[in-house]
């Protein structure tokens, strides 16, 4: 039997966003499973995919979406700010 691969979370929720979806921190949780949704989050931008926090002005809702920053500035000023640098 061939074995079947399976996607990480963090993959999953990455092709979710690049396919246009706003996911909740609760959406992440449920449908993806993951523990810690924020971490999921930092670690795709880390990876340098521009995810960004918008809520709804009407509604409250706060999703998470991804936008039209270069990945490889996005990636280098999250790895800046986690290291500490001020500008």
């Amino acid at each position: 039997m061939a074995k079947k691969k399976t996607m990480t979370i963090q993959k999953r929720v990455e092709t979710a966003l690049l396919n246009g979806e706003a996911l909740s921190s609760n959406a992440i949780k449920n449908r993806f499973g993951a523990g810690n949704p924020g971490a999921v989050i930092q670690a795709l931008r880390f990876k340098g995919l521009p995810v960004f926090l918008n809520t709804n002005k009407r509604t409250g809702v706060k999703v998470y979406r991804t936008g039209k920053a270069p990945r490889s500035v996005v990636g280098l000023g999250y790895k800046a700010l986690a290291k500490g640098v001020q500008l």
